[in-house]
């Protein structure tokens, strides 16, 4: 039952990590106007993303404009693009083998096919937070390199938008996860995967064995039945 607690909060916290990315994906603020020298006192307000541009007056318009042309976009932009959307794939994948290999779930429960799935999961949630992560600090050398460059226009400086430090949470909740799943799964592979590993074999090659015997074990017991 502890274990079972376990799974549940490790796969509650990589969700929410899933969240917060595909929030940092979407939103339009990774990058905003730095207030400093001249634009203290500015009417307008810049904020770019991965997928748009967008404008703020102080009028209240608020306007946006949806980068058109996918090759012309720097190659830092198109590489924070393709991370992020590694990174959610993954978290869907996590989610998916996760919910397949939890206790409380009947899938394959009485499978040796089960602790392996709950292993892939907690890992892919792993991959997922360090593809995040990989991003935003990324992009946050970007902007601090950029901000304190003397030969760089007052206007053309940037300071880390919202979507930055959702990142981050985002990437740290999906590393925590992962780990608190991966952790659960390894507990629950018993004491005849510990024999094993006394003998020099590791769990996890172990667990990949069985994952990739089980199916192909299956043809031939019905076979003989």
């Amino acid at each position: 039952m502890a274990n079972m607690a376990v799974q549940v909060l490790g796969f509650f916290l990589g969700m929410l990590g899933f969240v917060g990315t595909i929030v940092s994906t979407v939103l339009p603020h990774w990058r905003s106007t730095a207030y400093v020298g001249s634009n203290i006192i500015t009417a307008t307000s810049y904020m770019k993303g991965l997928w748009m541009e967008c404008v703020w007056h102080s009028t209240g318009i608020y306007q946006c404009e949806v980068y058109r042309s996918m090759l012309a976009l720097p190659r830092d932009l198109q590489a924070a693009r393709a991370l992020m959307v590694l990174s959610c794939v993954t978290s869907v994948l996590a989610g998916l083998v996760c919910v397949l290999g939890m206790k409380c779930t009947h899938f394959a429960s009485r499978s040796v096919i089960k602790s392996p799935l709950a292993l892939s999961g907690g890992v892919c949630f792993i991959c997922a937070g360090i593809l995040c992560l990989i991003t935003v600090i990324w992009t946050t050398n970007d902007v601090v390199m950029e901000f304190y460059d003397p030969f760089l226009p007052v206007g053309f400086k940037y300071e880390l938008g919202l979507c930055v430090y959702i990142g981050y949470a985002a990437s740290c909740l999906s590393l925590v996860g992962g780990v608190v799943f991966v952790g659960a799964a390894v507990e629950e592979v018993g004491p005849g995967v510990q024999s094993f590993t006394h003998r020099g074999v590791s769990p996890y090659l172990l667990l990949l064995l069985l994952t990739i015997s089980t199916p192909l074990l299956r043809p031939t017991t019905l076979q003989r039945h």
